[in-house]
């Protein structure tokens, strides 16, 4: 039962270093989007592979424009807060009962 809970407790770090990871990288893609980025840049590629399936699921389920500004990057930041508050956290409660 120990070591379940240490295994419970390490999936729940990396989903919680996963997750903090992926709002940063929505963050700058939210901030190079206010430039002219070139879209050849390998970064740029880099930042819109790997949001735009997600942002665009947003884009394409809910009105999320507002006078041009897109807010979907907002809405995928305020789920990656919510799975880390809830389902982070629960488990870390349930490692931690069982250790």
């Amino acid at each position: 039962m120990f070591v379940f809970g240490n295994f419970l407790g390490a999936v729940a770090r990396v989903i919680d270093i996963g997750l903090t990871l992926y709002m940063w990288v929505i963050i700058a893609r939210a901030v190079i989007s206010w430039v002219n980025p070139d879209p050849y840049n390998p970064i740029v590629r880099f930042l819109v592979s790997v949001t735009e399936p997600v942002l665009f699921q947003i884009r394409r389920r809910l009105p999320v424009s507002l006078g041009g500004l897109d807010l979907s990057p907002i809405l995928v930041i305020l789920a990656i807060i919510f799975v880390q508050s809830f389902l982070v956290r629960s488990l870390m409660e349930l490692a931690a009962r069982m250790g």
